[in-house]
């Protein structure tokens, strides 16, 4: 699937990362078992099966609106047994972080996104752990607890990233820094 991405400043994105290794630690699946090159802490704005290499300038700008400030709520699960369970941390929706994934989904135009990253139905979050049984998921929770991880965490959404899977391909989409007009800093 294809998707535009907000990735995480770097104290953000480590303080993420280390839940992912308390859940290694503890012999649960984890988000940091992958080892792909485009894995790294993000929300997405935009999942669906093609996404034009064409929309790139038109998102370029709407990069400006970064780095914007958010916060990660508490735990939360997505999915249904058998398949598994996805364990989350939702992201408090803001006017700004609203009004931006607005201005994305009108800057792309089209249908076929993924429901749930549909403008009034998105649900932003950042994955912690994927295809969790229900033992998994509280062993995960009590994992997480021990750990003294928050509950709640101030977060800084910094670049955009648009993820090409069918040619491996991360095109970083901004925020555009000094005069040069080169993207700041490549997705992981």
């Amino acid at each position: 699937m294809h998707s535009l991405e907000l990735l995480l400043d770097p104290a953000s994105d480590e303080a993420v990362r280390d839940e992912w290794r308390v859940l290694s630690a503890a012999g649960l699946p984890s988000q940091g078992d992958h080892a792909g090159t485009s894995n790294a802490p993000h929300v997405t704005l935009v999942a669906r099966p093609g996404i034009d290499p064409a929309a790139d300038p038109r998102l370029l700008p709407l990069s400006a609106a970064l780095p914007l400030p958010a916060e990660l709520g508490g735990l939360l699960l997505f999915g249904t047994p058998p398949r598994g369970l996805v364990l989350v941390r939702p992201v408090v929706v803001t006017g700004d972080l609203l009004d931006l994934h607005a201005r994305v989904h009108e800057s792309l135009g089209g249908a076929g996104d993924v429901p749930h990253t549909t403008p009034g139905r998105w649900t932003p979050h950042v994955t912690l752990a994927s295809r969790l049984t229900p033992d998994q998921v509280a062993r995960a929770v009590d994992a997480l607890a021990d750990a003294d991880a928050p509950s709640t965490r101030t977060v800084v959404l910094s670049r955009l990233r648009r993820w090409d899977p069918s040619t491996g391909t991360i095109v970083p989409l901004g925020p555009v820094t000094g005069s040069t007009g080169a993207p700041d800093g490549a997705g992981r």
